[in-house]
């Protein structure tokens, strides 16, 4: 069964002095499942995400205090576009990154990225202006290339048995790592105002209350980087081979020209041109709208806690919100690990998504309501509901995931993850500032008609996750015959 996943060529010979072809060697010898390898995939997905949205609970108060905006109201549309900057860095760039890293190697990719990531976050924490901070969360996700390299390599280092186990672990480390960032965020901001005997006034986090967080995700970052000294490389460098050259050109084919390359060589007459490749290039788009709502959602959910009551919020501080998304973090990893193979053996990707998507719909119509509560009410329904949403999340997320990676060869992932990144970027980098703009709007009409305020806010909300869920049907979604099944 091991041997299967292997191609032929790898099966004829092991070229001397390819790393790819010497960690095939180890790969067959090895019966167990590469523990040590399934840590690297946990931690750099891990590190790829801690700084995505760890910055959302306390970016309210950041661009309160860097003065650029000039009422109160107006907060949500600044900070908008600095969650934006972050995503359309990678929207730029993703793609270029798959390329490289199905030529020059997982490993140099990965490393670049980490290193870009210890840099640019800290860069962040530092920011004295408006415009440094859009700069460096820019400059963050145009030099993070991890996502998609990473993803093809929890592919190539294990049998083909463990492949769902090492998508698994991609997904539940990015999950994780969407909601500890901002639960370190939210804990560690503003260190001089939380814990005055521990910090003073006058100390570096007096001076910059918003470098704390960033350098805890940094030291994390610096960690994993040195770590990656003993990663072992998994792509195959055939130097003056015909057929790996053939294999590399093919891949940037599907993102190029497929029509031509396919002419020029008939070893890829089999292939499929990824944009014609409908299975995959619909989930893509159903991934790509569940991501815009999920980013959407999260920078909504921190605006809208810390804003004031008159306003519609909740007038939560920082920490209560970091406090918040802990437990849902704790929560995240319980489901993820134990329950959610158990629904998804059951019900299937696609089934499993349809009713996460829908049972979303009522929690987020309650969210506005809230604000009438008063504690400790308040504080248990908004974990109950936090828990609730973003594990449905999740659920949908992973799905989607598990669709795209099924609709293509296994030589095809690292362009196809590309591509989605890149799709999904594009999507994110719109959503915290349509989002921003929206919250911002939707906190000047606190009489309007058709529901004002903050209601109009998580209305839209639901208007996007029902798209979504209308398009995970037929004719829209082309799946294969085994989940037709389910």
């Amino acid at each position: 069964m091991g041997e299967e996943g292997t191609s032929p060529l790898l099966k004829e010979e092991h070229n001397p002095g390819c790393p790819g072809c010497a960690y095939d060697r180890r790969k067959n010898l090895l019966r167990g499942m590469p523990y040590k390898e399934f840590l690297y995939v946990w931690m750099i997905s891990l590190t790829a995400a801690l700084p995505i949205s760890s910055l959302f609970p306390f970016l309210y108060f950041m661009i309160r205090d860097l003065n650029v905006a000039k009422r109160t109201e107006d907060i949500g549309f600044y900070a908008g576009f600095v969650g934006a900057s972050f995503m359309l860095g990678r929207c730029l760039t993703s793609t270029a990154w798959g390329i490289m890293a199905d030529r020059i190697g997982r490993k140099p990719v990965v490393v670049f990225g980490i290193f870009s990531v210890v840099v640019f976050n800290t860069l962040f924490g530092l920011s004295v202006s408006y415009w440094m901070a859009i700069a460096t969360r820019f400059l963050l996700g145009a030099l993070n290339g991890l996502l998609g390299p990473i993803k093809a390599y929890a592919i190539e280092v294990c049998r083909p048995e463990h492949e769902a186990l090492a998508l698994s672990l991609v997904s539940t480390a990015w999950g994780i790592g969407l909601i500890i960032g901002p639960a370190l965020g939210g804990y560690l901001a503003m260190p001089a105002e939380n814990f005055p005997n521990v910090f003073s006034p006058d100390s570096l986090f007096g001076r910059f209350p918003y470098f704390l967080p960033c350098l805890c995700t940094s030291a994390f970052a610096a960690a994993v980087l040195i770590s990656c000294i003993w990663m072992p490389e998994t792509l195959h460098k055939h130097k003056g081979s015909e057929n790996e050259n053939q294999s590399i050109e093919g891949l940037e084919a599907h993102l190029i020209d497929p029509e031509e390359k396919v002419e020029e060589s008939g070893s890829l007459n089999t292939k499929k041109s990824l944009f014609k490749n409908w299975p995959l290039m619909s989930s893509i788009i159903v991934y790509c709208i569940f991501s815009f709502h999920d980013m959407a959602y999260t920078e909504v959910f921190s605006l809208w806690a810390e804003s004031d009551k008159k306003y519609g919020g909740l007038s939560l501080s920082s920490e209560d919100v970091g406090q918040v998304l802990a437990v849902t973090g704790a929560s995240l990893l319980v489901y993820q690990l134990f329950l959610y193979p158990r629904i998804n053996k059951i019900l299937g990707p696609i089934n499993s998504s349809r009713i996460a998507a829908i049972l979303c719909i009522p929690i987020l119509f309650a969210y506005p309501y809230m604000t009438y509560l008063s504690e400790p009410g308040l504080s248990i329904i908004l974990n109950i509901a936090s828990v609730i949403k973003n594990n449905l999340a999740v659920t949908i997320i992973t799905g989607t995931f598990i669709l795209q990676n099924n609709a293509v060869p296994q030589d095809q992932r690292g362009a196809a993850n590309g591509l989605s990144m890149t799709g999904m970027s594009f999507f994110k980098a719109v959503a915290p500032a349509g989002a921003g703009i929206v919250f911002s709007w939707a906190q000047k009409r606190q009489h309007g008609f058709f529901f004002p305020g903050d209601q109009m806010v998580f209305f839209l909300l639901n208007v996007i996750e029902l798209l979504g869920f209308i398009l995970t049907f037929k004719p829209f979604l082309a799946v294969l015959e085994q989940y037709n099944r389910n």
